[in-house]
């Protein structure tokens, strides 16, 4: 490499740095507008705002309409009604959101969004960035792979948006979570532009190590949403067990979606992202053949991947056992995705073996 190509890398790792940092900045003004949304959706607006939209669907009212401040009016589309599955079904509606069904909380709740998807595309534009200072895929190592990994996440939350899918109220976990995520990256786990290990330099590392990313990231979606569905389910059952639920339930939980929807997300995220999981280890195997000669060799990584693999596999199928329904699954998904996280930061970190050129 030429000492003009060497500085022109160099630049372009400044201006990676930059704008992951700037993104970082961002990330943060959507943090703070989240806890605006989540604020000022609360008090007793709330609580009027629910039973107006309950009325609405026993009435069989279209809509809801809900007065600003500055005299105009919002329309709110009445929620399905939900069941949940298993013995012991109860029929709830999906709560109002973090908006709470107010004018000035869903005005935030935009804001949110927006400052999320500006910051998605500063880290996005980063990642790349860092790409072409190295001339390579930008996850040769955890603090690639760490950036990469938010940027995903962040991607697929915007993409449900866009969807239409009710999902706005993992905003300000997500968020929290990839500034969690980002300040590790920068501060513990960064690593300096460098090429590859002979080992990674195959097209291989477009394949496994992209699908890796991608599966952890939409996992990481499912597992919010069980750890939700958990706070949720509570509630619900204190409510039906006669009980007053707190003021933390009465402001936060009754503007989750019901617990039958959050396990339903839950469920179908996993589900959806398992089958892509299993390409991962297969691919990693093909790999492993090509750079070392064998396709298995109960590597610490390899053991790891299986052992989620099987978390994984035993939840879908405990979700189809009668017995293993609701809370008892929705355990069993947080014990398979801890399974993945130790896979990244314990194996990586901790552990030796042929994948200790992480990068830490």
């Amino acid at each position: 490499m030429t000492p003009l190509a060497a500085a022109a890398n160099e630049n372009l790792a400044e201006i990676s740095n930059y704008l992951i940092y700037s993104s970082m900045a961002v990330y943060t003004l959507a943090f703070f507008a989240h806890i605006a949304e989540w604020t000022f959706g609360s008090r007793s607006k709330v609580g009027r705002t629910a039973a107006a939209l309950t009325g609405a669907q026993e009435t069989g009212a279209p809509a809801v309409r809900v007065r600003g401040k500055d005299g105009g009016t919002a329309v709110l589309d009445r929620p399905q009604v939900t069941t949940r599955s298993g013995a012991g079904t109860r029929d709830v509606p999906d709560g109002p959101g973090a908006a709470g069904g107010t004018v000035q909380g869903d005005l935030y709740g935009r804001i949110a969004v927006s400052l999320t998807a500006l910051a998605f595309l500063v880290e996005a534009a980063g990642v790349v960035t860092r790409a072409l200072s190295v001339q390579r895929a930008p996850w040769g190592n955890m603090y690639e792979f760490s950036i990469t990994f938010s940027t995903v996440a962040v991607g697929a939350y915007l993409v449900l948006l866009a969807l239409g899918k009710n999902v706005r109220w993992l905003g300000l976990i997500l968020v929290t979570t990839v500034l969690l995520d980002l300040g590790i990256a920068v501060t513990w786990l960064y690593t300096d532009s460098d090429q590859l290990v002979p080992a990674l330099h195959s097209y291989w590392l477009w394949i496994h190590v992209s699908t890796a990313i991608f599966c952890g990231a939409v996992f990481y979606l499912g597992a919010a949403g069980t750890v939700l569905y958990l706070f949720r389910d509570s509630y619900e059952a204190k409510l039906a067990g006669g009980g007053t639920p707190g003021r933390f339930a009465s402001s936060v939980l009754e503007r989750l979606p019901s617990a039958a929807s959050l396990d339903k997300f839950s469920y179908r995220i996993n589900a959806a992202v398992f089958p892509l999981w299993t390409f991962t280890i297969i691919a990693g195997a093909i790999w492993a053949g090509d750079a070392w000669g064998r396709y298995w060799g109960w590597d610490p990584k390899e053991v790891w991947s299986f052992v989620t693999w099987v978390a994984y596999a035993a939840y879908l199928h405990a979700r189809a056992t009668a017995g293993w329904k609701g809370r008892k699954a929705a355990y069993f998904a947080l014990f398979a995705f801890a399974c993945w996280i130790w896979n990244y930061y314990g194996v990586n970190i901790l552990l030796s073996g042929k994948h200790s050129y992480a990068g830490v």
